[in-house]
């Protein structure tokens, strides 16, 4: 029952939007995100200790609150926004977009071996797919959410989107089916994953549990990895950034080194992208909660 409520909710809310201006929508997701700042105190206080981790005494204790208000406000905003994007009309979608790197993505797909995007929680990450897939066929690699009802609801969204998605817990073969079409495979890689999933790598001066997927498709079939962002403007519009792609060569691919040192610039190249816009990434998910064995949480040394 509790689901169908939540579906019926769902409905609702898109059906509203759909009628609503996008100012206004923005508007009511910003409403949202303050909402659940106030009310979701255990998801402030990480918030707030993950700035702490993150930044220390770089930053004055009044502008770290600032961010994650403001990080939440975001996320608001990007919920709402997603779901009106994918309502409108094509050219109005495209007036909401600067796209940068085109040529980058092509270069990409012009080695023949399928491309691997990489990206983070930050900015519109699902508004970022429409774009891309514009350009190649593209799979998401995400995890099902628990509610099975919203979750065939969030994966029409990202069909609207021009994406298929693949399940992070049956990922294997259909990524090595799109990479051997030389098709993309966008995969988001800053989120805490369990110790026997992962690799630890400095991520802002500590060491963070990450997922080194990427890497390892990309030893494995040599598809070249580009990095890709999409970032909210002040004019609330959104800039897709497409990097050139990456490559790594190593004398010997045997685990765990190689693994581990493309994990850790990958993930230096989200954490620098983290840094130039603080205020989009979700502070408040639990980054740094897996811990290698026997180890307290210490800054990594410069």
């Amino acid at each position: 029952m509790k689901n169908y409520c939540l579906l019926g909710l769902y409905r609702l809310t898109t059906g509203l939007i759909r009628f609503l201006p996008r100012r206004l929508v923005l508007s009511k997701g910003k409403f949202l995100g303050l909402l659940g700042y106030l009310i979701f105190k255990s998801h402030r206080r990480l918030a707030w200790r993950n700035l702490e981790l993150a930044f220390g005494g770089e930053l004055e204790e009044k502008e770290k609150k600032r961010i994650a208000r403001s990080a939440f406000v975001h996320f608001g905003q990007m919920i709402f926004d997603t779901i009106k994007f994918t309502q409108l009309r094509e050219d109005k979608r495209t007036s909401l977009l600067h796209l940068i790197g085109k040529e980058n993505l092509e270069k990409a797909k012009a080695l023949g071996r399928g491309i691997l995007l990489f990206s983070a929680h930050l900015g519109n990450w699902e508004i970022a797919s429409w774009p891309v897939a514009s350009l190649v066929p593209l799979h998401v690699v995400a995890r099902p959410l628990d509610n099975l009802v919203l979750e065939k609801e969030l994966v029409r969204l990202r069909q609207k989107l021009g994406v298929k998605v693949i399940s992070k817990f049956q990922a294997a073969r259909p990524i090595l089916r799109a990479l051997q079409a030389n098709e993309a495979v966008a995969i988001l890689i800053d989120q805490n994953v369990l110790r026997r999933e992962a690799v630890f790598v400095d991520f802002f001066g500590h060491l963070a549990a990450t997922t080194p997927v990427v890497a390892a498709f990309h030893l494995r079939t040599g598809a070249p990895i580009v990095p890709v962002f999409c970032l909210m403007t002040q004019e609330r519009k959104y800039q897709i950034k497409i990097y050139e792609p990456l490559s790594f060569v190593f004398d010997s691919l045997s685990e765990p080194e190689p693994l581990l040192q493309i994990t850790q610039v990958l993930t230096k190249i989200i954490e620098q992208e983290i840094r130039q816009t603080p205020d989009q990434w979700l502070w408040f998910h639990d980054r740094w909660r897996t811990r290698p064995e026997n180890e307290n949480l210490l800054r990594v040394e410069d």
